[in-house]
């Protein structure tokens, strides 16, 4: 006989404080005693109140005593006192079955079915080996760390569970597995068992590393035989050539996790249709890079293809939706469009057409109309950029007309400003602007601002000189100018992408130049937005579902479409004391009788009989039905009275 929940000690003094509490209160009872009288009309009321003393002795035993036993019979349930040796107690085991992408690769004992068919039937196995006391708490193991039941003497319930556990996308986590395991067993187990892994155990590099010195006396290793000899893709990248904007360059990594060298072909489909393909000679546990040039603006899906056959068929294939390259249509309305055509013509995303003043009209199909020294009948619909307007044409006001004057200061700190550091720029003539509160100078000179940006819908960007007619031809500022300008105005067209092909789980993603976490988006595809970590421009998130995230860092995006599994490298070995294999069946030893049940029903059942019989129920029951004043009585005890005071008087 013991106590599982307390100790004998904490058992004792918590019936000693109750007791003492319970008897404290019967010998303090100070309640009056009631008494029933025929009137209330010749009560006379007591000068000095009624002393009450406490009471010396206790006037019900009995129910003082059926409360303390039936304190002691909950308390007993609360200690949760058994009999039989403690050392009878069952067991509690953590069983850890691994649901990698990998366990969906072929069992090279049977290859008809996967490794994940076979863990479950290891694990199935591990549970009939059990004694029939002993709980199982089922985690399902993949890149995370899932319990799948609680604590579970109800085998049908852990079995359901295993036969309805399939390999995810992610790749072991064994060390956050192992570490759950243990955390769960301190904090919930009854009497801590084995914590028992079942599955292939590949893991990263890295991890196998930290898992070298991993010391637990409770774990067992059920290792599945799988086949080391797999060739998949690992990452696929795609971003738009500088020098040809409708060609995509693509990388396409492969890696041999197998233990022989293998020569595999590398195919390259768009749109269902070859546009190339690589013969890649790969040694064993080596990884190697494809590259190949795709021309094209429209949108389709890009496949990559392993022409190959393996354990492993998932990460043999990979398809990629590339987006639509998009131009910015630009018309130019100018007397002389050859100082305007090559910063025009030079930028590759813009589509320019050149037309004469006396060809303009407000609907415009552009999404850029550009006025040259040229003052409109009616303003455009679209986004414009005013060059040099004539006086009392300008969609901002003039302040004035100046000569001969130098530019002063660039406004680097916004975007259509920035990189803008050019000095002693001389203009022969400039029209200084009246800038409202609300628009963005970019350029100014002493007198004022001359090159202002108003933003809203739709945006202007007004120059109060010619660039092509100043000694600022001949500066990186002007091309500068417009690109950063143009980008202002249409930033989806002028925004770099890259495409990346990867794996699900942790994306980390080298950042370009050094960047504020407010200044960073990580969204999935349905728009909600990723947790993520920025250290040295290096940015990390994860994802633990196949899907397309967005990362939009400055005028750079980045669009991971994680579409591969992902596949450890390494091979985890346990340690040397840890037990391995299924344990032969063990009987199932004497546990422990539970009598908190009948002990809690007992000390209920006391305290009712207590509350029936010496509580309120029962002197309710005591006292009479009906209440009625005794009118006989009051009579009877007034002739009494009137009698004794006229016999007092005639003496």
């Amino acid at each position: 006989m013991f106590f599982f929940n307390l100790t004998f000690v904490q058992f004792a003094a918590l019936l000693g404080s109750v007791s003492t509490v319970v008897v404290a209160l019967y010998l303090l009872d100070r309640s009056r005693r009631k008494q029933t009288v025929a009137t209330l009309r010749f009560w006379v009321t007591a000068e000095q109140p009624t002393v009450v003393s406490p009471r010396k002795k206790i006037q019900q035993p009995l129910s003082l005593l059926l409360q303390l036993v039936s304190i002691c019979l909950l308390l007993l349930a609360i200690a949760q006192l058994r009999l039989g040796s403690q050392s009878a107690t069952p067991f509690d085991h953590v069983l850890i079955l691994e649901t990698s992408a990998w366990m969906g690769a072929r069992s090279a004992a049977r290859p008809t079915q996967t490794l994940m068919a076979e863990a479950q039937a290891r694990a199935r196995a591990f549970m009939k080996s059990l004694p029939n006391g002993d709980r199982v708490m089922l985690v399902r193991a993949d890149g995370l760390a899932t319990p799948a039941t609680v604590f579970e003497s109800n085998r049908d319930k852990v079995e359901d569970a295993i036969e309805g556990s399939s390999p995810g996308a992610t790749a072991l986590n064994l060390e956050l597995a192992l570490e759950f395991g243990r955390q769960i067993q301190q904090l919930s187990a009854r009497r801590a068992g084995e914590i028992v892994f079942v599955g292939s155990g590949r893991v990263s590099e890295r991890e196998n590393t930290a898992l070298a010195g991993l010391a637990m006396s409770n774990l067992r290793a059920v290792p599945i035989a799988d086949t080391a000899e797999n060739t998949g893709l690992r990452k696929i990248g795609l971003r738009r050539s500088t020098t040809a904007p409708d060609v995509w360059e693509i990388f396409v990594s492969v890696r041999n996790y197998g233990l022989k060298p293998r020569t595999v072909n590398l195919a390259l489909l768009f749109g269902g249709a070859p546009v190339g393909t690589q013969a890649l000679a790969l040694p064993a546990g080596s990884e190697q890079e494809a590259t190949f040039q795709h021309r094209t603006r429209v949108a389709g899906p890009l496949e990559a293809r392993l022409l190959t056959r393996d354990a492993y068929s998932i990460d043999d294939r990979a398809v990629i939706e590339l987006p639509e390259q998009k131009t910015l249509p630009v018309v130019v309305y100018s007397s002389d469009p050859q100082l305007l055509r090559p910063m025009l013509e030079a930028n590759p995303h813009v589509r320019a057409v050149f037309r004469a003043p006396s060809e303009y009209t407000a609907k415009q199909d552009a999404g850029l109309v550009i006025l040259d020294q040229f003052r409109p009948p009616s303003p455009p619909v679209v986004d414009s950029i005013w060059i040099d307007p004539p006086a009392g044409g300008s969609p901002i006001p003039i302040r004035k007309q100046v000569n001969n004057v130098r530019l002063a200061r660039w406004h680097s700190e916004n975007s259509l400003g920035e990189g803008l550091r050019s000095k002693d720029i001389s203009l022969e003539s400039a029209t200084v602007l009246e800038a409202a509160p609300s628009d963005i100078k970019i350029a100014e000179v002493e007198a004022g601002p001359v090159i202002v940006a108003r933003p809203g819908k739709p945006k202007m960007v007004v120059i109060g000189f010619h660039p092509g007619r100043s000694s600022m031809r001949y500066e990186l500022s002007t091309p500068l100018l417009f690109a950063n300008t143009l980008r202002w105005m249409a930033p989806d067209i002028f925004l770099r992408r890259e495409l990346i092909g990867g794996a699900v789980g942790t994306v980390n993603a080298t950042l370009e130049s050094e960047l504020k976490p407010s200044d960073i988006r990580v969204q999935q595809q349905d728009g909600r937005a990723l947790p993520f970590t920025l250290r040295n421009r290096t940015l990390h998130f994860f994802s633990g579902a196949p899907g397309v995230v967005r990362v939009t860092a400055a005028d750079r995006e980045l669009v991971y479409s994680l579409v591969l599994p992902e596949v450890a490298e390494s091979r985890w070995e346990p340690p040397a004391g840890a037990k391995r294999g299924i344990p032969p069946t063990r009987p199932s030893s004497a546990t422990a009788i539970d009598l908190w049940q009948m002990l809690a029903c007992l000390g209920a059942l006391g305290l009712l009989i207590d509350w029936i019989f010496y509580g309120r129920l029962g002197r309710t029951a005591a006292r009479p039905i009906s209440i009625r004043p005794n009118f006989a009585a009051g009579f009877v005890g007034r002739t009494r009275r009137k009698f004794s005071f006229a016999a007092r008087s005639r003496s």
